[in-house]
């Protein structure tokens, strides 16, 4: 029942013919030529899940069939589908519904008998109340919302539960391609243009071509074509010694990571769950060459990279930097340019994307896309250039971070009426600069807007005079801007009267002196241009 490669299930925005249903190889037709506009069932955090579906479908059904270019037909996309399961005539691993527990559905593991059917226990009535997210406290989305779902929002839950899932507690174990089960699957990769159907198709074909890659930095694989694509194929009990190893995964596999089926009950669907006494595939600590994921070079007393977003943290400059060029981060495949790119005439286009996981449930969905003129955007990955381009974000970073500081300590003088900082009791100290600290993260928002632009100005120019001067000017904005900073919280800030001169007075000379004079301020930018200062 409701065949993904021949029902109409999924609906679709599309530039030519409105909103329409169409099955999954027609879905890929309209993606290779442009013409989707939107997928009205789609939640923004199930965004990454459904186009790393698209792209890691497609690229080994490509691959399996030995063809290097995405047909735009849909007939050619149903065959090469189909090719990945050459065993199941009936298309039963593609149906969302099969009655017969033994045999695969769509995302969805066969049991080795049909009296594993009573290890579901659980029934779901809704789809997004099976989706991964976890909402302890007022939201933007909450779960179990969804009256009246369609199909394809049934498709687009258990897609993203199944291959973007942490560690859900009593033996529901998540997703190998995420550093701890309290982890995050983030998302980076470069496309010439945002429209979902070419950055399907880009992804697809640089997925390819840097699979050689991936296979040379993670050597478990097998090298030949005898990996597991679709893990929801083989059968899984839950047990321990069923648990696929990387030498039994095709390196671009899509893995499911619950027990879970649908099924259909008075006309309606709904998902039924069984536990597991392991993962489904082994716990790598996520070193498994995801290739949109930037994992860290650090480790945990426990082997653990960090997550790359932690509480509260979202895509700021100082984020993407670490994503796109801080040696401390593996960088992703897709992030690299591929040859073709190369060919594009437009600026590439950087796409983060992430949903934040803590031990009490997802914290929020982020994404952000950034331009990236052609001669910046190409570098990414290529050590020399790439190397130059990095050191000039951390420059700037750092040259940020003495202005922040800089600027915390004005604040917090303010706070103190006028008193060194150092003449205050050490809780104290501690109080007032964590209270500044509100202030001078404001900087950081401001700084934000124009980081990355500013950044490839200075990239881009060749003259080393000019290129300094482009970074100077950028820097003495960033001053005034925590000069004006610096006055809204003095207009604001309580202070008695009669300490208000004397507080003003003390503060605004903390931050000029140590900007313009200290080693850890900015002194170069004043030689001359002292009106400004």
């Amino acid at each position: 029942m409701h065949n993904i490669l021949t029902d109409q299930l999924i609906r679709m925005d599309t530039r030519d013919r409105g909103r329409i249903s169409a099955p999954l190889p027609d879905v890929y037709a309209a993606l290779m030529e442009d013409q989707v506009d939107a997928f009205p069932a789609l939640r923004p955090h199930q965004r990454h899940a459904w186009h790393a579906f698209l792209v890691q479908l497609g690229a080994m059904a490509l691959r399996r069939a030995g063809a290097s270019e995405p047909p735009a037909d849909s007939k050619a996309w149903a065959a090469l589908i189909r090719g990945l399961t050459p065993d199941y005539p009936d298309d039963e691993p593609w149906h969302l519904v099969i009655d017969d527990i033994t045999k695969p559905a769509f995302m969805q593991p066969p049991a080795s008998s049909a009296d594993k059917r009573a290890d579901y226990e659980k029934s779901v009535e809704f789809p997004d109340e099976m989706d991964m997210l976890v909402t302890p406290r007022n939201h933007d989305l909450k779960s179990a919302v969804a009256s009246s779902p369609g199909i394809d929002d049934w498709l687009f839950a258990l897609l993203t539960v199944q291959t973007m899932d942490g560690y859900k507690g009593n033996r529901n174990y998540g997703i190998s391609r995420m550093p701890s089960g309290y982890g995050n699957r983030p998302s980076f990769s470069i496309t010439p243009s945002t429209r979902m159907g070419i950055h399907v198709r880009r992804d697809m074909l640089a997925l390819l071509e840097h699979r050689q890659a991936l296979l040379k930095d993670y050597q478990e694989y097998p090298k030949d074509d005898s990996g597991i694509c679709l893990v929801w194929m083989v059968k899984w009990d839950g047990t321990k010694a069923e648990t696929l190893s990387p030498k039994q995964l095709d390196p671009f596999y899509i893995e499911v990571c619950r027990r879970i089926r649908l099924e259909s009950v008075s006309g309606k669907l709904r998902a039924i769950r069984a536990t597991s006494k392991d993962r489904r595939c082994v716990d790598v600590k996520g070193m498994t060459g995801d290739p949109w994921a930037p994992i860290g070079k650090s480790r945990n007393d426990k082997g653990t990279p960090p997550a790359f977003l932690g509480p509260r943290e979202k895509f700021g400059y100082k984020r993407v930097v670490d994503g796109v060029f801080s040696p401390d981060w593996t960088h992703p495949y897709l992030l690299r340019p591929a040859r073709f790119d190369s060919g594009y005439e437009t600026e590439m286009q950087l796409v983060a994307r992430g949903m934040i996981r803590g031990e009490g449930g997802t914290e929020g969905y982020h994404e952000r896309i950034i331009p990236f003129r052609r001669k910046a955007a190409l570098v990414f990955g290529r050590s020399d250039s790439h190397c130059k381009l990095g050191d000039l974000t951390r420059e700037r970073i750092e040259e940020v971070g003495k202005v922040q500081t800089i600027l915390n300590d004005a604040v917090a003088t303010f706070l103190a009426h006028g008193k060194e900082l150092g003449d205050l009791e050490r809780n104290k100290r501690r109080r007032v600069k964590d209270e500044a600290r509100n202030w001078s993260d404001n900087l950081d928002e401001i700084v934000d807007a124009s980081f990355f632009d500013a950044l490839q100005d200075e990239f881009e120019e060749d003259d080393l005079d000019k290129r300094s001067s482009i970074r100077d000017e950028w820097l003495l904005g960033v001053v005034k801007d925590a000069r004006r900073i610096l006055g809204q919280a003095q207009d604001s800030l309580p202070c008695p009267a009669i300490q208000r001169y004397r507080a003003r007075v003390r503060s605004n000379g903390v931050f000029e002196n140590r900007i313009s004079n200290s080693k850890d301020g900015l002194p170069f930018l004043f030689q001359n241009n002292e009106e400004e200062a």
